[in-house]
């Protein structure tokens, strides 16, 4: 099943307000040819709104980074999901390593803020991965069946229409170091098929699953031509246009 790419920015902590809305203009002017290729914005917090005022009257999708589960409540630094809607975003990131790695996020956590997200209406880039000492233990295949399965528990068929699964190897994420196209597509494959025997072949079939992990324009087209990778989910490489658009318009003529 041939299946539209969604290339995503997760822009991290950089871009103050003033350099968030410049960015988000020149990818919105640099992407009007773009027809078939999703495209997905995630600044911080900040710039939220300000990168979702830029880009409104474009096809750009403008997602958050990360939400916390509860509605509201007396939880400094915190924020929610409905807040994120308010701001005019449409996605949200969930699990990302680093917030595994640096904030003690968990399969469990991961699993109570996906289903906070679609409760508001937020669709989902969820992310799983396996560390390097995982890789070179061999256990990278448990690794992901873990994640996914307790990821996503309790979800449902049209929950999963919301969702989209990001695939980053811990190792890969601003390293430099890129899974090679066939360790890629042997991850995307094994969590296509987790997805299969958990909510059945029709899931299966349409959820997008991305690559992250030092995608850049060099490798874009190596890595998008996989037959279970459909699109990225891009760090570094993202945080200039000039960067960011070779890896969309890559994705554009698969």
């Amino acid at each position: 099943m041939k299946r539209n790419k969604v290339i995503a920015g997760n822009w991290k902590m950089y871009k103050n307000n003033s350099e968030a809305q410049q960015l988000a203009n020149q990818i919105k002017i640099r992407s009007t040819e773009i027809k078939k290729t999703e495209i997905i914005l995630c600044p911080p917090f900040s710039a939220l709104a300000l990168v979702h005022e830029q880009v409104k009257d474009s096809s750009i999708a403008v997602g958050a980074q990360n939400l916390y589960w509860e509605k509201e409540g007396a939880f400094t630094g915190e924020i929610s999901a409905g807040m994120i809607k308010s701001c005019g975003a449409a996605y949200v990131i969930i699990g990302h390593s680093e917030r595994r790695q640096y904030f003690g996020e968990t399969d469990a956590t991961v699993n109570k803020r996906i289903k906070a997200a679609l409760a508001e209406g937020l669709k989902a880039i969820v992310c799983v991965g396996e560390s390097l000492d995982q890789r070179e233990s061999g256990v990278t295949a448990k690794v992901i069946e873990t994640q996914v399965t307790a990821g996503l528990e309790g979800l449902s068929k049209d929950d999963m229409k919301n969702l989209i699964i990001a695939y980053e190897p811990v190792w890969a994420i601003g390293t430099g170091k890129t899974a090679t196209p066939e360790q890629a597509q042997e991850v995307h494959a094994q969590i296509r098929g987790l997805i299969d025997a958990q909510f059945g072949s029709d899931v299966a079939e349409k959820i997008k699953i991305q690559y992250g992990g030092s995608v850049k324009p060099e490798n874009a087209e190596t890595l998008l031509s996989q037959p279970d990778i459909d699109g990225a989910l891009v760090g570094g490489a993202c945080l200039k246009a000039e960067t960011f658009l070779p890896i969309i318009q890559a994705a554009e003529l698969l």
